[in-house]
């Protein structure tokens, strides 16, 4: 059942209250400096049950409520993006996914894991030669008795190095046939034949951006989500329902980090004086203040709607499309015109905007690009091409 808005407001307090604990300002730059998110923070989050929101209770959660786990994501990505991230590779790759897809056997294994804590995927798509055209991975998986042996490679693979399996999308079957004949399969990180290596980013920093190569790595059969029978079901898996959810996955990190950077411009213009007035009071300001407040509220309003058309189980693709789309984009237009408020010093990284910047450049990127959820809502809408 999904919990109430007194509910919902306690767990936003006990957030709050642990984020005080675990990620002051001074730790989260830190984790920003280092490039080092200590994965063990997600056991924080379980022993919270902010874990168990993505899991059934049968699987030992709390049943699954995806406006509370939204809405979690987004109290958190308001401290720290990457942190945020942390919670996705659980709640999300590995339990809202194994969740809805998996195989009751691969739900008996993973769930409880996610609703402690203690269980992270990689999710692993893209490759070398293939973003958003995902029908033409390359990745290959062939079926030797009761064993899957896969071979390939994956790029953008976040958190590949720190997770316990990966959540792969693969070739398993003549290439001709693109949408009939691709499967996911779980591959462990540790499995043999399974190497990664890193690439550094501009921002999101604290969680690894990994390659991965699959050499002659070998599962069992029952690795295949759902199971041996979900062979070449992958396309459909992808498009299933968990991904409305991973759309607006990324809008709820934006709009955490979209408050954060308001939040933030706002205080410096009430704190900075310039020719004998605190700069709130100089109309340039005041205006851009104003339209980034406005901004934000659109964003908020986009995204209500999209959750309760999830929670109501009406058809969401267009909307969750649309939000994906205008959220990505607004919210990294937001936190430009904030660091503008604060001229050099939110150039300096003695300052979060600075931070909060760099993170917002991959907003129209990850979790499906704006291109992508611009082709989307013109073929849904049924737009013509010709």
């Amino acid at each position: 059942m999904a919990m109430n808005s007194e509910e919902l407001a306690m767990l936003r307090e006990s957030l709050r209250a642990l984020l005080d604990e675990i990620a002051p300002p001074e730790v989260v730059r830190g984790w920003d400096r280092a490039d080092y998110l200590p994965p063990e923070l997600l056991a924080r989050f379980g022993e919270l049950g902010i874990t168990a929101l993505a899991v059934d209770e049968e699987y030992g959660g709390l049943g699954r409520d995806i406006n509370a786990l939204l809405m979690v994501m987004q109290e958190i990505g308001k401290r720290s993006t990457i942190l945020a991230g942390l919670l996705v590779h659980c709640t999300n790759y590995c339990g809202l996914n194994i969740g809805e897809q998996g195989s009751e056997a691969q739900k008996r294994k993973y769930l409880p894991g996610v609703a402690a804590g203690t269980m992270m995927f990689a999710l692993g798509l893209s490759e070398p030669n293939v973003g958003g055209d995902l029908a033409s991975v390359e990745t290959r998986a062939e079926i030797r008795g009761d064993k899957v042996i896969i071979n390939g490679a994956k790029r953008w693979c976040t958190g590949a190095e720190i997770c316990d399996s990966i959540y792969t999308l693969v070739r398993s079957g003549p290439v001709e046939n693109r949408y009939k004949n691709l499967s996911f399969v779980i591959i462990p990180r540790t499995t043999k034949g399974v190497s990664t290596t890193s690439t550094g980013t501009m921002g999101m920093r604290g969680i690894p951006t990994n390659d991965v190569v699959f050499e002659d790595v070998e599962v069992p059969i029952e690795n295949i989500l759902g199971g041996p029978e979900k062979l070449n079901q992958g396309w459909s898996q992808l498009a299933g329902p968990t991904l409305e959810v991973e759309k607006l996955s990324p809008c709820a990190l934006a709009m955490g980090l979209g408050e954060a950077a308001v939040e933030a411009a706002w205080n410096y213009s009430q704190e900075r004086v310039q020719f004998g007035m605190r700069i709130c009071g100089h109309q340039a300001v005041r205006h851009t203040l104003a339209d980034v407040q406005t901004k934000l509220q659109t964003c908020r309003v986009m995204m209500k709607e999209s959750i309760g058309m999830l929670e109501r189980g009406e058809p969401s693709a267009l909307q969750t499309s649309m939000t994906k789309l205008y959220l990505s984009e607004t919210i990294r237009d937001i936190v430009i015109q904030c660091q503008q408020v604060m001229g050099a010093y939110g150039y300096s990284d003695d300052f979060d905007m600075e931070r909060y910047v760099r993170d917002a450049m991959v907003l129209p990127i990850f979790g499906g690009s704006t291109a992508i959820q611009r082709n989307n809502v013109a073929n849904m809408m049924r737009l013509p091409r010709s």
